[in-house]
């Protein structure tokens, strides 16, 4: 019968050695992300996968705050960040630098998840946006892709939360899983 492992059984990196740790050639991006909890579970799972960096744009809150760190969990010290006001200016500059800015949203001519086959020699761009509005029309014009979830129930839209964690593991399932 299975048994669950311990905490000190899964040998997890401590915050310094994350630091020094390589990174997943990907970031995300939450643009007007207005809950606070979505931004620390993003966080969260930006650990997780070990992504280079997450941006906050627009309305997104920062860290420090109690409801980031609350679902955060830590990982707002070991996860590098940044904020940028403006959403479309940092996709810009982040395509000058050889990265490929994938929007996360429903459009026409989107690219359903499971048939994405992400180039394991590029860095990728996830954007995530308001949990109303989703990404923003100009930036979604601007992507180099647009990614979409399939779903089959009745609601129209996923937690952004639970969508960073699919297209995430989605990511790193599909890449060679050797770090840089």
């Amino acid at each position: 019968m299975p048994r669950k492992v311990s905490l000190e059984e899964l040998n997890r990196l401590s915050v310094d050695q994350f630091k020094e740790a390589p990174k997943y050639p990907f970031c995300l991006i939450l643009d007007n992300v207005r809950s606070l909890n979505n931004v620390g579970s993003v966080f969260r799972t930006a650990d997780a996968f070990r992504a280079e960096k997450v941006y906050l744009c627009g309305i997104t809150g920062t860290p420090p705050h109690r409801d980031i760190t609350k679902t955060a969990l830590g990982a707002t010290e070991s996860v590098s960040w940044a904020y940028a006001p403006n959403v479309e200016t940092l996709a810009q500059e982040l395509k000058q630098t050889g990265w490929i800015i994938a929007a996360v949203e429903q459009a026409e001519g989107s690219v359903s998840l499971d048939t994405f086959q992400p180039d394991p020699h590029c860095r990728y761009a996830f954007v995530f946006g308001n949990e109303v509005t989703g990404v923003n029309q100009t930036l979604v014009e601007q992507a180099d892709v647009v990614l979409e979830i399939p779903q089959f129930g009745t609601k129209h839209s996923l937690n952004i939360a639970v969508s960073a964690g699919i297209v995430c593991w989605d990511y790193l399932a599909k890449r060679n899983k050797s770090l840089p």
